[in-house]
């Protein structure tokens, strides 16, 4: 079988999805079909591209590679389209948002668009920092929020430009509510030591050596049991199975809580970069002051965060 751009998206979204169900509501298709169809991919290519749990689907090494080469593909064949019809708008009537995972990336998203009431807006969350800055690099966004742990250092490229958004604040822990620990305002790391955890999002791009270093230091090994999407590992929190590393602004959900851990082993920063041929410095800065406001609401909002928000001014990003 020969493959197309059908299968390459495909692929794509099914990656991006985290799971096959999920894929086929965003391409319009059945999930009978695109399961069907995935399976012709995999024995066009000679093996699996998917490893399938109950918690959704992650790529096999050949399905990495696929997916590496399909992206390279896709990119230069939307950029071939769009510079031969311009994108069918101008570059200010359309913007591509990207986002790492945070909860406020609905309240930005609003904030975006008030700001720019003439634009048409869409958005991706995604986890991983690599990708949101080879979506710039590619053509794939035009601005994106990045999250960076204190030891990870990511190249921007020169043509790119780029602002500080907020320049670090902790990582906390989401736990059971009737976990042991629940009832403390702050926990060291340390008493999590016989804790099984839910693997970080953008393991790939170091947040998971973070934490195994941060571990470390506290003197123990963590239990990376379980790999579960963005959202995905509430179940497992809410029965005690897991625990996981979660950005300040998180509320949780149902059956878990949010708790600083104390003397905040583990960092991120967030920065905001563009692509400086599509987005004039304008309209840069409208989306910057648009991001931090939503950021600084849900800040204000979490009753967990609130505190370290305020006793550190030196965190806040301009709003404007």
């Amino acid at each position: 079988m020969d493959l197309d751009v059908r299968h390459l998206r495909a692929l794509c979204a099914i990656a991006e999805a985290g799971s096959v169900s999920r894929a086929a509501v965003r391409l319009g298709m059945s999930q009978p079909a695109l399961t069907a169809l995935l399976q012709r991919v995999e024995r066009s290519l000679g093996g699996e591209l998917f490893v399938r749990s109950r918690s959704g689907v992650r790529p096999t090494p050949l399905g990495e590679r696929a997916l590496q080469r399909a992206r390279l593909v896709l990119a230069e064949l939307d950029g071939f389209i769009g510079d031969l019809t311009g994108g069918g708008q101008s570059p200010a009537a359309r913007l591509r948002l990207g986002s790492a995972h945070m909860d406020c990336c609905g309240t930005m998203l609003e904030n975006v668009t008030a700001a720019l009431p003439d634009t048409e807006i869409t958005m991706q969350v995604e986890s991983s920092s690599i990708n949101l800055t080879q979506g710039l690099a590619h053509d794939r966004l035009d601005v994106a929020v990045i999250g960076l742990s204190d030891e990870q250092q990511i190249s921007i490229a020169p043509e790119l430009g780029q602002r500080m958004l907020v320049p670090w604040v902790p990582i906390f822990i989401a736990l059971s509510d009737q976990h042991p620990l629940a009832q403390r305002a702050e926990i060291d790391l340390a008493d999590l030591a016989g804790e099984s955890w839910i693997s970080p999002p953008g393991a790939d791009d170091g947040s998971l050596a973070a934490l195994r270093n941060a571990c470390r230091r506290a003197g123990f090994e963590p239990r990376v049991r379980f790999d579960a999407p963005s959202g995905g590992g509430g179940p497992l929190i809410e029965t005690g199975q897991a625990v996981r590393l979660v950005e300040p602004t998180s509320l949780g959900g149902r059956g878990m809580v949010i708790r600083r851990l104390a003397g905040d082993p583990l960092r991120f920063r967030l920065v905001m970069a563009w692509r400086r041929s599509r987005i004039a410095e304008e309209v840069a800065a409208e989306v910057y002051y648009a991001v931090a406001r939503a950021y600084t609401t849900h800040a204000l909002a979490s009753p967990v965060f609130r505190p370290w928000w305020a006793a550190h001014p030196e965190a806040h990003p301009r709003l404007g």
